[in-house]
């Protein structure tokens, strides 16, 4: 028979303990670091796929796991500074999102905590991994050959404007890297069909503005916009000049038809960042990023505004409706 005073012995040392392990159990709560060249604006989609990808690996955030944002806001020179805070936090992974710079600033800034990355480049070209195969390092994740597809996506722009010969290209001059891959893959392509391509560069607000009035100057027949976190962010703004000024445009994605473009050739990068939030979760649950292959996508989507299209007063020749992947009535 238990004595009294061993009873309340047992009582004490339960108390003490409980708020222990409650503590343990706070820490034992994985933190992760979220890292972006752009701002929060416009980013939601993506977000809630990255999300969607943590939970199919059985984890919530707030819930099991945190995530701790650092955005650039379009900034690209703050990118090693905010990397470098991640690291100082001690953060379990570090995820790159919006823009092909944020992993290699995240690989510079650590060669011991993985990190999981959505580029639209070759990441071994990057730097970022030995092989798509086997990475090697602390790096992983997801190529989603946007740069690879500016030949098609040129072609599918002359096909359903066969009236054009001179394309405006818009890039960001900001994001250098990436802006400067792009302009030779829209010249190379350009030099296979009858296009001329034009460069204009924007990296604010005002001057995509300042740039739609210089196009109408310029007597542009359409748009071709880069694969870019920033154009992301200010897609609205972009459907919207290219509705106004009555210039066809062809966008790297899906989400800028959906707010009003044209036309989009790509991959569903909300699926990609998606299973970058299933990598993420695997790393949490302890694998290593060298041993999880980058992967790549097998499928690309043609998307099509006729609502717009009927704007701008073209006609989509039937067989390419019929080659789309879906069509925005």
């Amino acid at each position: 028979m238990m004595k009294r005073r061993d009873f309340i012995t047992l009582l004490g040392g339960a108390a003490v303990a409980s708020p222990l392990a409650a503590r343990a159990q706070q820490r034992a709560v994985p933190v992760v670091g979220f890292l972006s060249a752009v701002s929060p604006d416009g980013f939601t989609e993506r977000l809630r796929a990255f999300r969607q990808g943590l939970k199919e690996t059985g984890y919530v955030e707030g819930e099991n796991v945190t995530v701790v944002y650092s955005w650039a806001e379009n900034q690209i020179n703050q990118l090693p500074a905010l990397a470098a805070n991640l690291v100082r936090r001690r953060v379990a992974v570090i995820v790159t999102a919006g823009g092909n710079v944020p992993p290699v600033a995240a690989k510079a800034a650590t060669s011991t905590i993985p990190i999981v990355f959505a580029v639209s480049v070759d990441p071994v070209g990057l730097g970022l991994v030995a092989s798509l195969a086997r990475p090697g390092g602390n790096a992983t994740g997801i190529n989603f050959f946007v740069a690879e597809l500016v030949e098609k996506r040129l072609g599918l722009l002359h096909e359903l404007v066969p009236s054009a010969r001179r394309v405006a290209v818009l890039v960001n001059p900001a994001n250098a890297a990436t802006t400067e891959a792009f302009m030779r893959d829209a010249e190379t392509a350009a030099r296979a069909t009858t296009l001329q391509v034009q460069i204009f560069n924007a990296s604010t607000s005002a001057e995509i503005q300042a740039t739609f009035e210089r196009l109408v100057q310029e007597r542009s027949d359409a748009v071709f916009v880069a694969n870019e976190p920033f154009f992301l962010v200010r897609r609205v703004q972009l459907a919207t000049l290219a509705a106004r000024y009555g210039l066809p445009a062809s966008f790297p994605a899906r989400d800028w038809v959906e707010a009003g473009g044209l036309m989009s050739y790509g991959t569903n990068v909300n699926d990609a960042l998606r299973q970058v939030g299933v990598y993420t979760g695997r790393i949490l649950k302890g694998q290593k990023p060298a041993d999880l292959p980058v992967l790549q996508p097998t499928k690309f989507e043609l998307v099509i505004n006729l609502p717009t299209a009927k704007a701008l007063g073209l006609e989509v020749p039937p067989q390419l409706l019929a080659r789309a992947d879906e069509v925005i009535e």
